[in-house]
């Protein structure tokens, strides 16, 4: 394989079943074979697109004390300011070379779940800038809207219920995270490095990219290709939990970010379980042997986050 496939979700909102299942075997194929895949179709506006773009790079251009002061170390629940070489997707490849920005569920102040500081529920972080927090969070609501519909037809492709995601996304511990990579010198030397070879953690990553080259996918023979952007398309892949929760049905796929020839912004959407649900094989997949004992999902994800960058929500 030397490319990622192209999928229409159009039909996926189809009144008959056939068609909705149509998309939903192109998915999954895409997710037993590579775990890649782009969308089209996908119901986002392509200006709702473009202005997230915009505020991102209005952000990143704030002077460096107007950014610490919104610090993800300041945030016991994953929310705020990530600055350069603060992560290392790839310890062995060392720091990343990158910033990056945090945004969560938005809560109202008197939210049961913001006053007991249950984990990844606390309060946003927003810079003072005239409506950079409506339209993140209009964009954020459209991305839980689609993580919602693609759920939909891997569940069909699972052969369950076409609901049975519904019940584990009423309120997700979604992630929106903009991405800045600067210019590397390096670029033509490192393989990695912009952002070091991983997986992600949770169900489902959205991707929106700016047109400037950098990500790369690894292949199930190791090989690694380009990820080129596709207008008006999303670059999508599976995490580790929904691999988990196939009972390795879906296989996650390591990705890189090369550091870039020219200046380099992304958007990623990290689609996430509700903090409570029981992630168990045994549901998905009831005639196998479970690869993975059942976790609850915010356990799941604090863990993985504590060996990112020592992320210290409690467990409740």
């Amino acid at each position: 394989m030397d490319s990622l496939p192209i999928i229409s979700l159009a039909k996926l909102n189809s009144q008959d079943p056939a068609e909705r299942q149509a998309v939903a075997d192109e998915l999954g194929r895409a997710c037993r074979e590579v775990g890649f895949f782009y969308v089209i179709d996908h119901g986002i506006p392509q200006p709702v697109i473009d202005r997230v773009f915009s505020d991102a790079r209005r952000f990143f251009d704030l002077p460096l004390a107007q950014k610490e002061a919104l610090s993800i170390k300041r945030s016991a629940h994953n929310r705020g300011y990530v600055a350069m070489a603060d992560e290392q997707l790839n310890p062995a490849a060392g720091a990343d070379m990158k910033e990056a920005f945090n945004i969560g569920v938005e809560l109202a102040p008197d939210h049961p779940d913001l006053l007991a500081d249950k984990p990844f529920r606390g309060p946003n972080f927003w810079p003072e800038m005239p409506d950079w927090r409506e339209q993140m969070l209009e964009y954020f609501d459209a991305c839980v809207e689609l993580g919602r519909l693609i759920h939909r037809g891997l569940s069909l492709d699972l052969g369950v219920d076409e609901q049975f995601f519904a019940r584990h996304l009423a309120n997700p511990l979604a992630t929106l995270r903009m991405l800045r990579y600067p210019a590397s010198a390096d670029a033509v030397k490192r393989d990695d490095g912009g952002a070091g070879a991983h997986t992600d953690y949770g169900n489902i990553t959205i991707l929106a990219t700016d047109g400037v080259a950098g990500l790369e996918v690894s292949t199930r023979d190791g090989d690694w290709i380009q990820a080129p952007s596709v207008p008006g398309a999303f670059v999508c892949n599976i995490g580790d939990c929904l691999m988990r929760w196939s009972n390795d049905t879906y296989v996650s796929t390591p990705h890189r970010v090369r550091p870039p020839e020219s200046e380099r912004y992304s958007v990623a959407f990290f689609m996430e379980a509700d903090p409570d649900s029981i992630v168990d094989p045994r549901e998905l997949r009831p005639d196998e042997e479970p690869k993975y004992e059942p976790v609850r999902f915010v356990d799941y994800l604090t863990g993985r986050l504590n060996a990112t960058y020592g992320f210290r929500a409690e467990k409740e």
